[in-house]
């Protein structure tokens, strides 16, 4: 069981970046997704989840600018990653846990699957 991001990378503040969060070896359609972040010298936070039914969270610092999706068809989730700032800047990981409530999502809860991390750095 696999989950492997992709799409981080160096923007200027203002930018956008899409990152994407593949699962191998299990179906998404199962589970809730989380993404998360950690900067240098900071504790991990969450940024976003989404439920298997599409229900959505967003953490109040990346509302308005991140949004999460999921294409199942695809065992992907994305975050878009629009008006990028300079404290966005952290490694994101995507995490996934399963439910057998549909509309259960969190960023404060326990994941049991966790990527490895890709960087996203917003600079000039």
């Amino acid at each position: 069981l696999q989950l492997v991001e992709s799409g981080g990378g160096l923007v200027q503040p203002g930018g956008s970046l899409r990152l994407s969060c593949e699962a191998s070896g299990f179906t998404l359609d199962y589970y809730y997704i989380g993404w998360f972040r950690q900067a240098p010298g900071k504790e991990r936070e969450g940024v976003s989840c989404i439920s298997r039914s599409g229900v959505t969270n967003y953490a109040d610092s990346v509302k308005g600018r991140f949004t999460i999706s999921r294409d199942n068809a695809k065992n992907t989730v994305y975050l878009q990653m629009n008006s990028l700032k300079s404290e966005d800047t952290a490694v994101y990981y995507c995490a996934a846990s399963r439910s057998i409530i549909p509309d259960f999502c969190g960023i404060e809860v326990t994941y049991l699957y966790w990527g490895q991390g890709t960087q996203v750095t917003v600079s000039s």
